[in-house]
């Protein structure tokens, strides 16, 4: 049976580099290649119609960095981009539009700067804006994860919610580069929560950190996540693209 789930594979970069961390953790890269252009035609070859390209300097930097490798890949391939890392004003946000990005991911911004984030969502429509609920013991972490809010992650996305967001991608911190399962629970408790909630539509949960297996797909499908995104689980070759051109 094929995956109505959408398959988004990740790309991190580093100097312009696809990396993975574990946990967020910046000393703990490992460079999987040189050239992320190479590794996203890989992806666009076997039928992968998303991408999840997160500038990890930008993160860190709180600007956009690693547009170059954005606006590469966006010009040689036809995969939707949703790019996310450092977008902090509204020259990062229009720097990511105009190199390619088809979706932005704001998550630090949304924390410390609601306004900016809210004129974006209504500038852009909430098909281009994406919420980053990145989640560390219940709560919001920000700033390339280097940093917690006191922000509860159900009351924030719900806040959002109401606000018009759709696209909601949540990573359980703990759970990343750890390739021991997705964080189930939490996104039963995030879809449960947003569904009764007086927001005019449901979110679109896109899980994210901990995908190890195929089984592990399939039970995010079956709890009603819109989409997943696959990092390490790609490129330690637990889950192999063949897997997914079956799914696709």
């Amino acid at each position: 049976m094929r995956c109505n789930m959408r398959i988004i594979p990740a790309i991190d970069i580093i100097d312009g580099k696809c990396v993975r961390l574990t946990k967020g953790d910046y000393n703990t890269k490992k460079v999987y290649n040189e050239n992320p252009l190479e590794v996203a035609k890989v992806f666009e070859d076997f039928g992968i119609q998303y991408l999840h390209l997160v500038d990890l300097d930008g993160a860190k930097a709180k600007h956009i960095v690693n547009y170059k490798v954005l606006e590469l890949i966006a010009s040689k391939t036809n995969l939707k981009i949703d790019f996310g890392g450092g977008l902090k004003s509204n020259e990062d946000l229009n720097i990511a539009f105009n190199s390619g990005a088809r979706q932005i991911t704001g998550g630090s911004i949304a924390v410390n700067d609601k306004e900016t984030f809210q004129s974006w969502l209504d500038k852009y429509g909430p098909q281009k804006i994406i919420l980053g609920a990145d989640s560390n013991d219940g709560k919001i972490a920000i700033n390339g994860w280097q940093d917690d809010s006191k922000e509860e992650v159900i009351s924030f996305i719900k806040n959002y919610q109401k606000q018009s967001i759709q696209y909601v991608i949540c990573t359980d911190i703990s759970k990343d580069g750890m390739l021991q399962g997705p964080s189930i629970e939490l996104y039963k408790t995030i879809i449960a929560s947003c569904s009764n909630s007086n927001a005019n539509q449901s979110i679109k949960l896109i899980a994210s950190g901990g995908v190890s297996s195929v089984d592990d797909l399939h039970e995010l499908k079956e709890i009603g996540c819109e989409g997943v995104i696959i990092g390490k689980a790609l490129y330690e070759n637990r889950i192999s693209l063949k897997d997914l051109d079956r799914l696709l």
